[in-house]
C-alpha cells in the first residue's frame, strides 16, 4: 500500500509529464535526419565550439577553466532562460530550488551528474563534477523542473538555455556538451568521418573532454552498471522506450532546429 501510494503521488506531482506532447511537435520540428545532415551540422558545431574556445583561451591547445563557483553558476542560469523565454514563453523560469546534492559522492559512484526530486521539484546537481559541466547540467535539471521529462528534451532545452546566456563560459559549456552527442552519433554511423572530425577540434577542447573522462574513470565500480540498468528500466517504463539511449536523441532535435537557423 505504501509503494502504491508513493507511486500515485509521484504521478500526480510530476510523472504525468511523461505523457506530454513531444517537444519536436510543439516546436514544429521534423523527426529524424540523414547522415549528410549530421555531417553538415557537426561541421558547423565544431567551428563554433573552436571559435568560442579561442575567445576564452586565446590558444587552441589550452583547456578552459571556469572562473565561477558552483553557487555563482546556479545564480547565472536564469539569465539564459530569460533570453530563451523571449522566443519561447513556455520556457520561462521562475527561480526554484536548485542546489548541490547532499549525495554527490553516491551519485558519482552511480555515474550520474544530477537528478530532479519529483516530490519536491528540487533540482539536484552533483557537486563533484567539473565546473565547465555545471552550466548545462544545471540547465538540464531546470528543464525537468519546467515539466519536460524526456531526457533528450531536457538536454535540448538545457543546451538552448546555456547558449542563450550572456556569459561566454555558458556558451562554451553548451557547445561542447552537444558536440559530444553529435560525435557519438557520427561514430556510430561513419567511423572514418568521426576520426576526421576529431582532427578538427581544438586540442584544448579535447583536454576538457579527457578531464571529464578521467574524473568518471576514478569512480567506476562494479555496482554502477546495476544502477544504470535500473534507471534504464525506469525510463522505459515511463514513455522513453529507448531508455538511457534517449539522451542521445538530442541530436535529432538539434539538427532539425538548426535547419534554418545560424549557430
Amino acid at each position: 500500500m505504501a509503494l502504491s501510494l508513493a507511486y500515485g503521488i509521484f504521478h500526480i506531482l510530476w510523472a504525468l509529464n511523461y505523457y506530454r506532447l513531444p517537444l519536436h511537435k510543439s516546436l514544429n520540428l521534423k523527426d529524424g535526419y540523414t547522415t549528410e545532415e549530421l555531417v553538415e551540422f557537426t561541421t558547423k558545431l565544431i567551428h563554433k565550439a573552436n571559435e568560442v574556445h579561442l575567445q576564452i583561451t586565446g590558444k587552441d591547445s589550452i583547456k578552459v577553466n571556469f572562473p565561477y563557483s558552483k553557487k555563482e553558476i546556479f545564480k547565472m542560469t536564469k539569465n539564459g532562460y530569460d533570453h530563451l523565454s523571449e522566443k519561447y514563453p513556455q520556457f520561462a523560469y521562475t527561480p526554484k530550488s536548485i542546489k548541490n546534492s547532499l549525495y554527490s559522492t553516491g551519485l558519482t559512484y552511480m555515474g550520474y551528474s544530477g537528478y530532479l526530486n519529483p516530490f519536491t521539484n528540487e533540482a539536484q546537481v552533483n557537486g563533484l563534477i567539473y565546473n565547465f559541466k555545471f552550466p548545462t547540467t544545471s540547465c538540464h535539471e531546470i528543464a525537468h523542473q519546467l515539466g519536460y521529462s524526456a531526457e533528450n528534451e531536457a538536454n535540448f532545452i538545457g543546451y538552448l538555455a546555456a547558449v542563450h546566456n550572456d556569459d561566454i563560459y555558458f556558451k562554451y559549456s553548451a557547445y561542447i556538451f552537444v558536440l559530444r552527442y553529435c560525435l557519438g552519433e557520427m561514430k556510430r554511423r561513419d567511423e572514418q568521418q568521426f576520426k576526421e572530425f576529431n582532427t578538427q577540434i581544438n586540442y584544448g577542447i579535447i583536454l576538457n573532454y579527457i578531464e571529464v573522462s578521467n574524473f568518471w574513470a576514478k569512480y567506476q565500480n562494479k555496482a554502477e552498471p546495476v544502477f544504470k540498468s535500473t534507471y534504464n528500466t525506469f525510463l522505459k517504463a515511463n514513455q522513453q522506450k529507448e531508455g538511457l539511449k534517449s539522451y542521445n536523441y538530442v541530436v535529432s532535435l538539434l539538427v532539425n532546429y538548426y535547419r534554418n537557423k545560424v549557430l
